[in-house]
C-alpha cells in the first residue's frame, strides 16, 4: 500500500502521528518547522543548491539524475541510522516544502518498508497557511490577564513560577528567545526566525484552554527583532493587568543576578548602550561605562533605570487604560518573596472573569 496523503495539520490531528518528519535541508528546517518534527533531509543544503544550480544552468534532466542519487544515498543513511529503531507499527506523517518530489519519495520507500505513512498535502506552506490564518486573521480572543511592572521586578520568573503551580501562562520571552529589554538578547542563543517564532507560539496557544484566564508578561509589541502576532497583541492591549512593585534598590540587584551573561560580555553591553532609543548624553553615558568598567553593576542598574526604563514605564502607565486588578508588593525579592507574590497573584487572578471585564 502507498502512502495515504492529508491536509490535516491541527494539533489534534498531529498528535495522531509517531513522529513528524521534515524532509527538507537542514537550513530550511532551522528558518521554520512543525513544532516536535524532526529533520532527516533527503537533500542536504550543498545538494539542494547543487541540483538548483543544474536545474537551471544546465539540464532539468541532469539535476533530476544527480538528485535522484543524492536522495536515493540520504534516505538508504537515515533507514541505517536514525529510522533503524523504529517498530512495523511506526506511523509517521511526512512533508517537504509543498508536497513534492522530496517527500513523496521518502514516503514511497518508508511505505514500501511496510509503515503505514502519511504524506501531507502541499507540506510546509500548507501548514503555514494555517498559522498565518491563525495568528493574523482569527478574530477569537483570548482571555489575557498581563502581569505589569516596572523593569526589574522579576516578572518572567514569576511567570513561571505561576505556571509551576498550575496557573495558565504564556511565556512570550521565551518563545522568542529574548529577554524583552534591550539588553534582553542572548549571545550564544539567537533568536528564532519570525515564522519560527509564530510556530511555537501557535503550539503554545493550542496546548492552552482559551476560555480560561492566561497570564502573560506585558511586552511591546516587538520582542527583541520578533513582532507579536496580531491575534495575540490585540488581545494582550484590552488584557486587565495585574502590577508588581520592588524598590528600585531591590531591582538593581534582582537584575545584576539576571543579566549576568551581559555583565561578562562587555562588546555586548557597549552594543545595548549605543542602541538607547533615547541618547542620554555623552557624559551621563561615560559614566555608566565607567560603572561597568569598576564593576559597579548595581549601580549601572539602578542608573539605567531611572534615566531609562522607570521613566518609560511611567509614560505608558498614565496612558494605560485597562483595567487594574491588583497590585503586589514586592520586598527583597528572594525566593521566599517571589513565592508569597505569586500566591497573591493567584488570588487576585482567581475570581477574574476577564470577559466580563472586557465587555
Amino acid at each position: 500500500m502507498g502512502p495515504q496523503t492529508t491536509s490535516a495539520v491541527d494539533a489534534a490531528a498531529l498528535a495522531g502521528y509517531d513522529a513528524i518528519i521534515d524532509v527538507r535541508s537542514p537550513g530550511e528546517f532551522s528558518e521554520d518547522h512543525i513544532p516536535g518534527a524532526e529533520n532527516l533531509p533527503v537533500l542536504d543544503d550543498a545538494e539542494r543548491a547543487e541540483v538548483g544550480t543544474i536545474y537551471v544552468q544546465t539540464s532539468r534532466f541532469l539535476a533530476r539524475r544527480i538528485g535522484a542519487a543524492h536522495v536515493a544515498r540520504n534516505i538508504a543513511r537515515h533507514l541505517e541510522n536514525a529510522l533503524a529503531d523504529r517498530p512495523a507499527s511506526f506511523k509517521p506523517l511526512i512533508y517537504c516544502w509543498r508536497g513534492g518530489q522530496r517527500s513523496n519519495a521518502m514516503a514511497t520507500i518508508l511505505s514500501q518498508v511496510g509503515w503505514p505513512v502519511s504524506l501531507l498535502e502541499g507540506g510546509y506552506k500548507t501548514y503555514r497557511r494555517r498559522v498565518t490564518a491563525r495568528l493574523y486573521d482569527d478574530p477569537a480572543s483570548l482571555n489575557f490577564v498581563l502581569l505589569d511592572g516596572h523593569t526589574g521586578t522579576a516578572k518572567t520568573e514569576l511567570l513561571h513560577i505561576l505556571g509551576g503551580q498550575g496557573v495558565q501562562v504564556l511565556d512570550l520571552e521565551g518563545l522568542a528567545g529574548h529577554r524583552g529589554s534591550l539588553f534582553g538578547g542572548r549571545s550564544d542563543r539567537p533568536q528564532p526566525s519570525q515564522k519560527l517564532f509564530e510556530s511555537r507560539l501557535l503550539a503554545a496557544l493550542e496546548k492552552l484552554d482559551v476560555t480560561r484566564p492566561i497570564l502573560v508578561e506585558a511586552e511591546s509589541s516587538r520582542i527583541g527583532e520578533r513582532m507579536t502576532p496580531p491575534l495575540v497583541w490585540r488581545a494582550m492591549q484590552a488584557a486587565p493587568r495585574i502590577e508588581v512593585h520592588a524598590s528600585i534598590e531591590a531591582r538593581a540587584g534582582y537584575l545584576v543576578k539576571a543579566y549576568e551573561d551581559v555583565i561578562r560580555d562587555r562588546p555586548s553591553l557597549d552594543n545595548a548602550f549605543s542602541r538607547l532609543p533615547v541618547y542620554p548624553g555623552q557624559k551621563r553615558l561615560d559614566n555608566w561605562r565607567d560603572l561597568a568598567d569598576s564593576g559597579e553593576f548595581e549601580v549601572l542598574a539602578a542608573a539605567l533605570m531611572e534615566h531609562h526604563y522607570d521613566p518609560a514605564y511611567e509614560r505608558s502607565s498614565r496612558k494605560d487604560e485597562r483595567p487594574h486588578l491588583g497590585l503586589v508588593e514586592l520586598t527583597d525579592m528572594s525566593q521566599g518573596d517571589l513565592l508569597a507574590a505569586s500566591h497573591q497573584i493567584r488570588r487576585i487572578m482567581d475570581p477574574v472573569d476577564v470577559g466580563k471585564l472586557l465587555t
